[in-house]
């Protein structure tokens, strides 16, 4: 499919930066534009940890993503797809089961028309992509597009990969999540990243939070027990690094760097060049719920 084709890209207007198409720049990709790589660099001028960030986050979620399929999980909710790179969440899972069901969800153009045209399914199983804004959930929920992929009745990954961040208003944020969650049948996982300036050095969050920073406006930091309380009601999961059959007995609240992380594993990055909560939760059986 050539992007031209698309119905939504008369909406795409690449003269100004966008997050996920920056996002893309630090990954390595080439799906993105000159405003993206110009605002992408002088991001990476003010702190330069920014690519080890974005890419510390993208493993988390190729590995959040494999711990799920490993847990017997075959549905994904993936919103704020973010541009197509390698391993894609749908490869990953499939590459587990080919009989694994996708629903990517965002709302830029150009990741659309990209994810229609490159995110294709194994023949046995699904994806499907809505263009829709985390704001609306309840739009996310009854589309079309996800009723003919999901069955909401059976457990979900409910992927929220550096997307709050970009919420700025905290109600709407941890109400956007709730309605989420609560659409979810137990034994549903919640993927979930979320950017922080906790443990950036001082400079760089002067830097970062300046009125001329190029992403001033987009990003909204929150701490860690901020980004904690997106998990109420839900258990924290992770993978044994000494036997990734089983799970840790209570692990917590960390690091993207640290999650599900095995002993051989190339070196885990400094926290302060991270900066980025994250873990994965499960919706436990109501007639046995408890806070993580």
């Amino acid at each position: 499919m050539n992007v031209a084709d698309d119905a939504a890209v008369p909406r795409l207007d690449t003269s100004v930066a966008h997050p996920a198409r920056r996002y893309n720049w630090w990954l390595g990709g080439k799906d993105n534009f000159e405003a993206d790589r110009v605002s992408g660099a002088a991001i990476a001028e003010r702190w330069p940890a920014i690519v080890i960030a974005a890419r510390q986050n993208r493993a988390f979620l190729q590995r959040a993503v494999r711990y799920a399929a490993a847990r017997g999980i075959r549905q994904w909710l993936d919103i704020g797809t973010g541009l197509p790179t390698a391993d894609n969440t749908h490869e990953v899972a499939q590459s587990v089961d080919p009989t694994c069901r996708i629903v990517y969800v965002d709302n830029d153009p150009l990741v659309l028309a990209h994810a229609r045209a490159l995110l294709t399914s194994t023949p046995k199983g699904a994806t499907s992509y809505l263009d829709a804004d985390l704001r609306e959930p309840q739009k996310i929920l009854k589309s079309p597009e996800l009723t003919a992929t999901l069955d909401l009745d059976k457990p979900v990954s409910l992927n929220l990969v550096a997307i709050l961040h970009f919420l700025h208003d905290d109600a709407q944020a941890y109400a956007v999540v709730e309605t989420l969650k609560d659409a979810l049948a137990p034994g549903s996982l919640l993927v979930l990243s979320h950017g922080s300036y906790d443990l950036v050095p001082k400079p760089f969050v002067k830097a970062l939070t300046a009125d001329d920073y190029p992403g001033h406006g987009d990003f909204h930091a929150r701490t860690r027990g901020e980004v904690d309380a997106f998990f109420s009601g839900f258990n924290f999961v992770e993978p044994d690094p000494d036997d990734p059959d089983k799970d840790l007995d209570k692990p917590e609240l960390g690091l993207v760097s640290e999650w599900g992380r095995k002993p051989n594993d190339p070196e885990i990055p400094e926290p302060q060049d991270v900066s980025t909560w994250g873990s994965v939760a499960r919706k436990p059986d109501p007639t046995n719920a408890g806070r993580h």
